[in-house]
């Protein structure tokens, strides 16, 4: 993989070093702008880790399916630089079919991505999930696993860092996540 600033490289870290908290760290500078590409699992776990508490709406997820793609525009959390955010933007190639369960439908709804993971099915497919705070998740069918994750704004101070709330009160979240999204909007 390469690490040289501006340049897009796979993810080549061992599965342990994803429980870390330097697994993205690791991968990149802690202030270099995030540039990955999964093409397997491991990889993808990467990509996990590095949006684990992500925020966006329902309205920044954009599926062509005629171009076979889905993309996500989101409010990273930068936990390799600690207590910052940056915009980013999350594209997945050759997929089949999109499906949604338990998501909210007011497109300005917020949403907190906490993972995604990849189950291989008829190689080089399979099925993405990315799993939300609150039981939502988003399904994509894939031809083969092509997942890119790119920076695209400076970083600027997070008001509140991610916290995994119990039970369905999520108002706290709601109003930070609302709060990140206009200092986004601010400083793009």
């Amino acid at each position: 993989m390469s690490t040289e600033p501006g340049q897009v490289g796979a993810a080549q870290v061992t599965p342990d070093a994803v429980e870390s908290d330097d697994a993205v760290a690791g991968v990149f500078g802690a202030n270099d702008p995030l540039r990955l590409l999964a093409e397997d699992a491991e990889d993808l776990a990467i990509i996990s880790a590095a949006l684990q508490d992500a925020i966006l709406r329902p309205a920044d997820i954009v599926w062509e399916r005629a171009a076979r793609r889905l993309t996500i525009e989101l409010s990273r959390f930068c936990w390799e630089c600690g207590g910052t955010r940056v915009r980013a933007a999350m594209q997945f190639g050759d997929v089949l079919g999109v499906k949604s369960r338990s998501l909210p439908r007011l497109p300005d709804a917020p949403l907190e991505l906490l993972a995604i993971d990849f189950e291989g099915g008829e190689a080089p497919g399979g099925r993405v999930t990315l799993m939300f705070a609150g039981g939502g998740d988003l399904r994509l069918e894939v031809e083969c696993l092509d997942a890119v994750v790119v920076d695209l704004s400076d970083r600027w101070p997070a008001r509140i860092a991610p916290t995994h709330l119990d039970g369905d009160d999520h108002t706290d979240l709601d109003t930070a996540v609302l709060k990140d999204r206009k200092t986004a909007e601010q400083n793009a």
